[in-house]
């Protein structure tokens, strides 16, 4: 038997509706979320928070990601790289995944509207549609721009921990929003570049695709450079100490020296070896700051 687009359909197995979920990608969006909740206050993190908040949270970003698969499921069997995903490949059906989507949101909605706030659950419905709708939706096919604009619903899971802990926007939270959207262009471009024939391919205007490699080359460089401009913005508002400075700026050089590589040198793997340094660059700033917040406050987080 196949499906509507013609791929031999099989059976589904639990793993498959795990897979749908992105589930490296929404760890790595908690990570940011629980970080945002423990630099909001100076000691712990009320426990049914941390855990509802979150779960609530991870739902949601997993339901948006099952969207993601069944409106690229045409797109994914022409790229190596999805081609074996769930939904394209036809071991779970469009209606079938579409049906585990809503049962993922609403769950994750009831979880933040009933146990944590309603602020948190509005923002993170509207990230989910922002990144479900607007971006895989329209904004994919429709912009070289598409993961610049559609980078905002990416940049809020540490606005929505910080909300979850105090039900309120702070200017802090922001600014760790801001470090998000300004990563996540040289993020993907490096992975666009790597596969910049498989998006060509699927007719997707990623930035190499309809600009070409250098002009997404020095784009990449010039977002590293402002992101290091950005990253130090926590330490100019007093909301990091020195530990997380010199580790933003070891961390940013980092980044600038594989912008640099994918630029003049000839290595052909540069693309996947800075999308692979971008991600721990994103884990290790965000863990510093951390740290760094429990420096500075471990009068309080430690009283005597």
């Amino acid at each position: 038997m196949t499906n509507e687009i013609g791929v031999e359909t099989g059976k589904a197995v639990w793993r498959d509706y795990l897979e749908l979920t992105k589930p490296n990608v929404v760890a790595l969006m908690i990570l940011t979320t629980v970080i945002g909740m423990f630099l909001s206050v100076p000691g712990m993190v009320p426990l049914h928070v941390l855990i509802l908040g979150n779960l609530g949270i991870a739902l949601c970003a997993g339901a948006a990601a099952v969207v993601n698969h069944v409106v690229d499921r045409q797109i994914d069997t022409k790229m190596t790289r999805t081609v074996n995903r769930p939904v394209a490949k036809g071991r779970v059906e469009p209606v079938q995944a579409m049906a585990f989507a809503t049962v993922l949101g609403l769950l994750g909605m009831a979880i933040l509207l009933v146990y944590i706030n309603p602020l948190t659950a509005w923002l993170t419905l509207a990230s989910l549609v922002g990144y479900a709708g607007v971006y895989t939706l329209f904004l994919k096919r429709a912009t070289p721009q598409n993961i610049v604009i559609g980078g905002l619903a990416g940049a809020a899971p540490p606005l929505l921990g910080w909300t979850a802990v105090t039900g309120e926007i702070h200017g802090h939270a922001l600014l760790l929003v801001l470090i998000i959207f300004a990563w996540t262009p040289p993020h993907f471009w490096a992975l666009a570049l790597h596969r910049k024939d498989e998006y060509a391919k699927a007719d997707i205007p990623m930035l190499p695709v309809t600009h070409g490699e250098k002009y997404t080359k020095l784009h990449i460089l010039l977002y590293t450079l402002m992101l290091l401009v950005i990253s130090v913005l926590p330490f100019v508002t007093g909301m990091s100490g020195w530990l997380y400075l010199l580790g933003a700026l070891a961390l940013g050089v980092g980044f600038i020296y594989w912008a640099i590589v994918m630029m003049v040198g000839k290595k052909a793997n540069a693309g996947m070896d800075t999308f692979k340094y971008s991600i721990i660059y994103l884990m290790a700033l965000f863990v510093i700051m951390l740290l760094d917040h429990y420096l500075i406050t471990v009068p309080e987080f430690f009283p005597q």
